[in-house]
């Protein structure tokens, strides 16, 4: 059973109790009420007619009760009033209306409700003092409009009380369905989910706490289609890496296996074997240097890095104190210009991050240039920025240029011995580092790499 169905039944079933029960307690007790309203006035009728039978026989000398007679003759006027006997011992000394049913009692004053032929009556009798043998006065009342009167109120009940199920069911329908409307919205929204389309929103139009749940239920759908999203990029990204892999390893091994072929196959000069025994070692150095980076990348995102102060101006200043020798010979020219500043670093990853950097910076100047670091404190951070003069790069290529085995010239690189993973893993060390790098390129103006990290709080 569905739950709109469960809440439409229990809605139904609370209306009936409670006007069930309502109704059939105001009834009764209206009839408790009536029939107690009734018995108290034919009580008072008794009193009355019984008091007055005493005055007549107080004032009657000749005792023959023909007085008392035609006094309840006269008082016999009431509607409700169906019977008089008047007894003296066994004898019947007066009897009108309905049969009066007769019953032993020792008591004074008696009352008896009782039913004949569908009828109610009530029956009430009491004693004569006389200065002889006591009377006895018994009078029969009508009571039946009381019980015929419940009964018509019973049958207006029952008319109304259906008609009210009925307004009542009607009305907890629409209740039950405005209410468990968003609840199918939700449910039918994680089918859709389920079935595939991610764009499925419940979309609430209520601020009660089912659109509330609505609410978080969207949001929950918006998280999770950002994952999967996500992962299909992650899955498609994969896909290029192993794509990029596959080929970084075929293009140096078909080489490698022709040149070890002939040397294997033919015999060749000393210089000529000399030529590919260096191609070879070339060739596998190469491969050497792929699979030592693809390593490193792979731990560095499975470890931590501890992190210690390093002034950067110092780092910054023996890196290109050191390497400006080679860079001369290139006909490059190499400087630095940082402001002091203590920052939390891995010194040696770092130092490797600004190497690669520095590497890529001279392999993209063809006939000499310039390369400059600059270091500067910026609002609690250190940025570091590397310029040089050199080819630059198109717009399109800085999106994709911390990708692995990315290349902006694939053949230059190859010749220069690049693997595509540098870039990748100085954005790996800087993410370590609480870090963020950037770039800004233009073909034919040169290249700005910006590194930033946060500045140490000693």
């Amino acid at each position: 059973m569905r739950f709109r169905q469960k809440m439409l039944l229990v809605m139904v079933w609370l209306l009936t109790l409670s006007y069930g029960v309502g109704g059939v307690f105001l009834i009764r007790q209206n009839f408790k009420s009536t029939l107690s309203q009734i018995k108290k006035n034919n009580e008072e009728s008794y009193e009355m007619i019984l008091q007055s039978v005493q005055l007549v026989n107080f004032v009657d000398i000749q005792q023959d009760f023909s007085s008392i007679s035609n006094t309840l003759e006269k008082m016999n006027t009431s509607d409700s009033i169906v019977g008089i006997k008047l007894m003296k011992g066994d004898t019947v000394l007066y009897q009108t209306g309905e049969t009066i049913t007769d019953y032993d009692s020792q008591e004074e004053f008696e009352s008896l409700m009782f039913s004949r032929d569908a009828r109610y009556f009530y029956q009430i009798s009491g004693s004569v003092n006389t200065d002889n043998t006591p009377l006895k006065l018994i009078i029969l009342y009508d009571i039946t409009p009381v019980y015929a009167a419940r009964d018509e109120q019973v049958r207006t009940y029952h008319q109304i009380f259906l008609l009210m199920i009925v307004i009542g069911g009607f009305t907890a329908w629409i209740t039950t369905y405005l209410m468990t409307k968003p609840l199918a919205n939700v449910s039918k929204t994680a089918r859709d989910l389920a079935s595939g389309n991610l764009d499925a929103r419940v979309n609430p139009k209520v601020l009660d706490e089912i659109g509330q749940l609505g609410s978080d239920f969207d949001n929950m759908a918006d998280r999770l289609a950002d994952n999967i999203n996500e992962l299909k990029l992650t899955m498609e990204h994969q896909d290029q890496f192993m794509g990029s892999f596959a080929h970084e390893l075929k293009t140096p091994m078909t080489s490698i296996i022709g040149y070890a072929d002939l040397l294997r196959s033919q015999s060749l000069t000393g210089e000529e074997a000399q030529e590919a025994a260096n191609y070879i070692f070339s060739e596998g150095k190469r491969l050497e240097s792929l699979s030592l980076k693809l390593l490193d990348l792979l731990m560095m995102k499975k470890e931590s890095i501890k992190l210690i102060p390093v002034d950067m101006k110092q780092m910054i200043d023996n890196l290109t104190m050191h390497l400006q020798p080679v860079y001369t010979k290139k006909g490059i020219m190499l400087q630095s210009r940082c402001e002091r500043c203590i920052c939390y670093a891995e010194p040696d990853l770092f130092s490797s991050v600004l190497t690669n950097l520095l590497d890529n910076a001279r392999k993209a100047i063809d006939n000499g240039g310039n390369i400059m670091i600059v270091g500067e404190r910026v609002q609690g951070f250190y940025r570091i920025r590397v310029y040089d003069n050199g080819r630059g790069m198109p717009e399109e290529a800085i999106k994709h240029i911390t990708e692995a085995f990315y290349r902006v010239d694939k053949s230059r690189s190859r010749a220069q011995g690049g693997a595509g993973l540098g870039l990748t893993l100085c954005k790996e060390v800087i993410e370590l580092h609480g870090g963020t790098i950037a770039f800004a390129s233009r073909e034919g103006n040169g290249t700005c790499v910006t590194v930033t990290i946060r500045e140490a709080t000693l």
